[in-house]
């Protein structure tokens, strides 16, 4: 017994001995593990921070990137700086903006500005040819026989108050200004069927003379621009007129036209396929997908024709076809 109680002793003292050897062995396992995660955390924060930058980089590209901040409005000076370079950049975007109406001359943009009421410029321009070839100046109109008129334009629809109003004005230009379209915005609006919008656009167009042409398409994009917030045409009108200098008015009114055509549609806007899109405070109302944008540009930027039969030559799309023989 006396020698078997130093044996247990021994044989009780091996476990403490052996332990802190177990733990000593334990102790670099856990220090390489934390040293590999040190390492791989080191690595791993140039990726995420370049990924972050990446990240951040596409955003300010898609996003608006002249946003006022969250409560306090754009100031009057922040907007007109805004605007007049919105209006610099879609000028790099459509060099060749341009009327959409085929004409020759000031009678035939009158009678095509307004026969362009309630329908497409496509199917005003398919129908001019035909109608200026039996009544090419304002006495031919003035003496046509109603109904033969009225089938002459009845493509563009609305064919019987259209009648009306260019058998008026004609009469109007051959018994008060000798034949000839005035080059005067107050002449012109005296004029059955003639309001401020087509004044405008023969006098910038035919006259050189600048004019806001203030139609849905300008309408709508000016609004979502936040350049205005009116919705009757001769407000908008004044209130962009202000903005621009007077230089401007015409070609603006093309280019904003063109981008609402093209781009910027009522309801379904390619804001990821828009050049403007980090100056537009509506950039997110329309679709943001790059691809899917693309899918929705119209005319030369879809890849198909244009609306003029006869566009200038610097356009760089298709002509629109004539009208199919019924």
């Amino acid at each position: 017994m006396k020698k078997t109680a130093p044996k247990q002793a021994t044989t009780t003292e091996t476990p403490a001995k052996q332990a802190p050897a177990k733990a000593a062995a334990k102790k670099p396992a856990a220090t390489a593990t934390a040293a590999k995660k040190a390492a791989a955390g080191k690595k791993a924060t140039p990726a995420k921070a370049a990924a972050k930058k990446a990240a951040a980089s596409a955003g300010s590209a898609a996003a608006p990137a002249r946003k006022a901040p969250a409560g306090k409005p754009e100031s009057r000076v922040a907007m007109v700086r805004r605007a007049r370079r919105m209006n610099r950049e879609l000028a790099d975007l459509y060099p060749y903006a341009h009327p959409e109406l085929d004409f020759t001359n000031p009678f035939e943009l009158l009678v095509a500005t307004v026969l362009s009421a309630q329908t497409t410029d496509l199917r005003v321009n398919q129908t001019t040819p035909g109608l200026f070839a039996v009544c090419p100046t304002p006495e031919d109109m003035a003496a046509m026989d109603p109904e033969r008129l009225e089938e002459l334009i009845r493509p563009t629809g609305f064919f019987r108050a259209k009648t009306k109003s260019l058998i008026g004005l004609s009469t109007a230009l051959r018994d008060r200004f000798g034949g000839e379209v005035p080059g005067r915005l107050e002449d012109l609006v005296t004029l059955p069927g003639v309001g401020r919008k087509t004044a405008n656009v023969v006098l910038g167009n035919a006259f050189g003379v600048p004019g806001i042409t203030v139609d849905t398409h300008f309408g709508r994009l000016v609004r979502r621009f936040g350049w205005t917030t009116q919705e009757d045409p001769e407000k908008v009108e004044a209130e962009v007129a202000e903005i621009f200098p007077k230089s401007e008015w015409t070609m603006l009114s093309h280019r904003v036209v063109f981008h609402g055509r093209r781009v910027c549609h009522s309801r379904k806007p390619a804001c990821g396929a828009c050049g403007i899109a980090p100056l537009c405070p509506s950039y997110g109302e329309g679709e943001t997908d790059p691809e899917k944008a693309k899918k929705l540009l119209k005319y030369e930027l879809g890849g198909r024709p244009g609306q003029r039969l006869k566009p200038p030559a610097d356009y760089p799309g298709q002509p629109a076809p004539p009208m199919a023989a019924p």
